[in-house]
């Protein structure tokens, strides 16, 4: 999908091998690793990241905080923390709109061009799928009409992710 001042595409991988300036991390609110994505992200970018997160001391429910990619491809990884899905009525799309909202708010200010982002709180945290894809499209469309030229890469792990995403893709 191409904007007027940016690019968003899909791609399945593994995001810790993407060859961009930034990953986006879907933590948890210690940011010293977990389950899922988070997980493998910690384990790739090697135990300086584990530090790092510590002297950082957390980070609330949508809110973003950015760190060296140490061993990865990517320059910087930022973290971000979902909401844990409870039935849709707490806030939750609200939350997982500003996951978005403020990683690439955070991108735009390290001078970040090139982004991926996995599909946060759609794992472990039970977000519906396909509602977490029609959230970060959305976020992620306004965020490339307003000013940014930053190319933005959904990570799917999964077909049924991709499938969602593109769905999503053509409502937009």
């Amino acid at each position: 999908m191409q904007t007027a001042s940016g690019k968003i595409s899909l791609t399945m991988a593994d995001i810790t091998t993407l060859e961009v300036d930034a990953i986006v991390n879907a933590a948890n609110n210690s940011l010293v690793g977990g389950g899922g994505v988070d997980g493998a992200i910690h384990k790739a970018a090697g135990p300086q990241l584990f530090k790092e997160c510590r002297r950082i001391g957390g980070c609330p429910t949508g809110e973003a905080r950015i760190t060296s990619g140490y061993q990865l491809a990517a320059r910087w990884i930022i973290h971000t923390v979902g909401p844990i899905w409870r039935g849709g009525d707490e806030g939750e799309d609200d939350l997982l709109a500003c996951c978005y909202r403020n990683s690439l708010i955070l991108g735009r200010q390290y001078g970040i061009k090139s982004i991926a982002f996995p599909a946060i709180s759609a794992g472990v945290y039970g977000f519906p799928m396909e509602r977490a894809c029609r959230i970060a499209l959305k976020e992620m469309k306004r965020f490339l009409e307003k000013s940014s030229d930053m190319e933005i890469i959904a990570v799917c792990f999964s077909n049924s992710a991709y499938r969602y995403y593109q769905d999503a893709m053509q409502e937009l």
